[in-house]
């Protein structure tokens, strides 16, 4: 596709042939990186905006596609304003408009004039056949003032960086998950020895079940079934933990703000939980308890090395920026945040670890955190 461009300030930027207007319309690439920058500050500041999208590649199929193309970038310019961002979504194929700061205005007001004025525009200048065959929907980011409809399933439109990064390390990432299988065999031949004895211990100790099941979060939201080795009396009330951890993630200064169970040196984990038998406060100190989760390893559903996965109403009181934790990498038994921080540290200081382990992500820093984890265990720092 041909394209013309401006320099200004010693760069070159890109825009696409199509607008007759002298307006901005970016090719696809721009368009995406655009995305993502506005995504990213929404993030921070939590201030909403509008991702429309028009289906036009049935029209660019026809004989005259590319003229009826052009009327309908140009009733685009016409109908927005210019701080919103033009262009192609996916190259000659669909269309994409951001409406930036678009404040906290009624949403469905926002977009009933924004169709109304597209629609109209877009009806006078082709005809009603053309017009029938594009698909127009909108999206917002963030969905629900941070969360979406479903929180568990952010809608993948926002994250096309995802996609690049995973196209650009696909090697690596058949490497790590080559890592992620033998190591989870070699964990469980290893500790094959316990998978025998912790089961008695268990059932010694108290009634139930010898693994605890619980709906956990994964890679880009996706719940599976977490395994751990049961730590607490059957039939609790997670009433407690569901008001620590909301505590935990609203205090501002990393403390949850209550005094008789954690001080603040000591905040993600419940301290003297009276839900927990006494073999299960032995698993927690050694993380015995984490054991069966090689079996979630070798599932797919994890990675040895990543993000621990969040309990569904744990994501829901997580802020935007929290949110990519979750969104970006498959969770893992052990992480930067088990090795650096673990429970003596604050929520946000464990979030940004994990944000600065799927910056820097490579093999080798995977590597480390392997080899740094026994030592962590052995010496059971910041865990209870």
């Amino acid at each position: 596709m041909e394209s013309h461009s401006l320099r200004s300030n010693d760069n070159i930027i890109r825009f696409s042939k199509w607008p007759d207007t002298g307006s901005h319309f970016y090719t696809e690439k721009i368009f995406q990186d655009t995305l993502c920058r506005e995504r990213k500050r929404a993030e921070r500041s939590g201030r909403p905006f509008l991702l429309m999208l028009l289906d036009v590649e049935n029209i660019l199929r026809k004989s005259n596609g590319t003229a009826i193309c052009r009327k309908i970038i140009s009733q685009l310019d016409l109908h927005t304003r210019e701080i919103d961002i033009k262009g192609w979504f996916s190259e000659e194929a669909v269309i994409g408009i951001i409406f930036t700061e678009t404040g906290d205005h009624d949403r469905d007001f926002i977009v009933d004039r924004i169709t109304r004025r597209v629609r109209n525009g877009l009806f006078y200048v082709i005809e009603s056949h053309y017009f029938n065959t594009m698909k127009i929907s909108f999206t917002w980011f963030p969905e629900e003032n941070g969360k979406a409809e479903k929180a568990y399933e952010p809608s993948p439109l926002f994250y096309p960086d995802l996609l690049e990064k995973a196209v650009h390390k696909v090697f690596a990432h058949y490497v790590k998950r080559t890592i992620d299988v033998l190591g989870s065999i070699t964990g469980l031949i290893i500790f094959s020895p316990l998978f025998l004895i912790m089961p008695i211990l268990i059932k010694l100790t108290s009634p139930g079940p010898v693994f605890y099941r619980q709906e956990r979060m994964g890679l880009f939201g996706k719940t599976f079934t977490f395994l751990k080795f049961r730590s607490m009396y059957v039939d609790n009330d997670d009433s407690i933990h569901r008001h620590y951890v909301k505590q935990l993630i609203e205090h501002e200064d990393g403390t949850n703000g209550d005094d008789t169970t954690s001080t603040k040196d000591e905040v993600f984990k419940i301290k003297d939980d009276p839900r927990v038998t006494w073999i299960g406060r032995f698993l927690r100190k050694t993380s015995l308890d984490e054991l069966p989760q090689f079996i979630n390893v070798l599932r797919g559903d994890m990675s040895l090395v990543g993000p621990r996965p969040p309990i569904p109403y744990e994501y829901d009181e997580y802020k935007l920026w929290h949110m990519r934790r979750v969104i970006e990498v498959k969770p893992g038994i052990t992480g930067l945040w088990q090795v650096e921080g673990r429970s003596s540290t604050s929520f946000d200081e464990m979030v940004r670890l994990d944000l600065k382990y799927i910056r820097e992500w490579s093999l080798w820093l995977d590597i480390k955190i392997l080899v740094k984890t026994p030592w962590v265990v052995l010496t059971g720092k910041g865990a209870y």
